[in-house]
């Protein structure tokens, strides 16, 4: 009997309660999980950055640039939704191991072809990896968290991936970005990812054959959880691409400005775990709808505290951080809210609407700065969240009126 037979989601055995070896399993299933990932963070976040340096080394415009970086979130959308069927039919361990080399494959392919054109294709094939290793990973974590705890075990989850995000661009400061060393770092942490999930393969849970639904019969059970993924994924971006130019738009300089997003990352990381406990007290949806509220008014003061370097990073720290939980929240909302059977489907449903965010992010924020510069950019925040806050009002209420599956 597999482990997820045993203790599957909803099984109501937690860390802190419960058969003392099924408690071992679930710590060291959730331990693979997030160790996978966060050593896998570390490689993508190294070569982010990596790819495009040798683009414009290449002689790539900025556009051309983007666009190459965009294929991660079109894979995404494109490949994403099919993960959930194929594990089903190969297993997760057997699926993991596929995307974990043909990525890092992928990543050690890249100096050695001799055209940008060519990177097109493979950066579509190298997102796709990555993103049925998120999927997976994430589904496996939010399987084997006990419904009690499910929100700190996701906040967990992400903060050691937020710190596994910081520590690549670290590295690529060490091995520089020259020659064949920074592309075999980055493919041999990616695999170092396959080493916990191979030592935990017995508790690796089973994908389940789902009831079919596509991404609006998801929508349809699970919203609040959903559109959590598509609007963090499009303020994340958002972010992350345009807060440095309004930072030179109010006066900062290059460092000053790059200065601003650490502020963000460093409240992210920060916030996760106590959001994370949070959500197992209190009704979680409730949490969404308190946290975009909170991320309007934070948006609606850039403007006013932009005249204060001090209050502007206590407000882009504060701020940052909360927005970042949108994402571990609606996480643990959505294992929550769906059955064992749906909870591959949905999780690679939220993958793909995050996706989708992080596409229609940056023209939107970027558009804004533009349109009524230079507090657009907050303002165009602010309507991205409060674009959110709005139906989930009626969601929570919605939600209050039927039980949980």
């Amino acid at each position: 009997m597999t482990y997820s037979e045993r203790t599957g989601p909803g099984s109501g055995v937690g860390v802190l309660g419960g058969d003392a070896q099924n408690d071992r399993e679930r710590v060291a299933a959730i331990s693979a999980a997030i160790a996978c990932v966060a050593v896998v963070g570390i490689g993508l976040s190294l070569s982010i950055p990596l790819l495009s340096i040798e683009m414009e080394r290449r002689g790539a415009s900025s556009t051309l640039i983007g666009l190459n970086t965009a294929m991660a979130g079109i894979s995404s959308i494109c490949i994403v939704p099919f993960v959930p069927r194929i594990a089903s039919r190969i297993g997760v361990v057997p699926l993991l191991t596929l995307a974990v080399i043909v990525s890092a494959a992928c990543l050690v392919a890249f100096p050695l072809l001799p055209g940008i054109a060519a990177w097109f294709p493979l950066r579509f094939v190298f997102s796709a990896g990555l993103g049925a290793l998120f999927v997976l990973s994430e589904y496996w974590i939010n399987a084997a968290a006990p419904p009690e705890r499910r929100g700190l075990v996701l906040g967990i989850y992400t903060t050691v991936l937020a710190l596994g995000f910081a520590v690549g661009p670290l590295l690529l400061a060490l091995v520089g970005t020259m020659g064949p060393w920074p592309y075999v770092t980055g493919a041999g942490l990616v695999l170092a990812g396959l080493l916990p999930v191979l030592l935990a393969r017995g508790l690796s849970p089973t994908v389940e054959g789902g009831t079919g639904r596509g991404v609006f019969g998801y929508l349809r059970l699970a919203p609040a959880a959903l559109f959590a993924a598509l609007a963090y994924g499009a303020v994340e971006t958002g972010i992350f691409a345009i807060l440095p130019l309004y930072g030179l738009r109010i006066g900062y300089d290059a460092q000053g400005a790059a200065g601003l997003v650490s502020l963000i990352a460093l409240g992210n990381v920060l916030f996760q775990i106590p959001f994370g406990w949070l959500a197992d007290r209190f009704d979680r949806t409730l949490v969404l709808l308190g946290t975009s509220l909170g991320c309007a008014l934070g948006s609606a003061l850039i403007p006013v505290a932009s005249t204060s370097g001090t209050a502007l990073g206590i407000l882009l720290f504060l701020w940052g951080g909360l927005a970042g939980t949108l994402y571990t929240v609606g996480l643990a909302t959505l294992g929550a809210r769906v059955s064992a059977a749906d909870l591959a489907g949905a999780n690679a449903t939220f993958v793909v609407l995050y996706n989708v965010g992080l596409i229609l992010g940056p023209p939107v924020i970027g558009g804004g700065l533009d349109l009524m510069p230079p507090d657009g950019f907050a303002y165009a925040l602010l309507a991205l969240f409060l674009a959110y806050a709005i139906p989930l009002t009626g969601s929570l209420r919605r939600g209050r009126r039927r039980p949980p599956p």
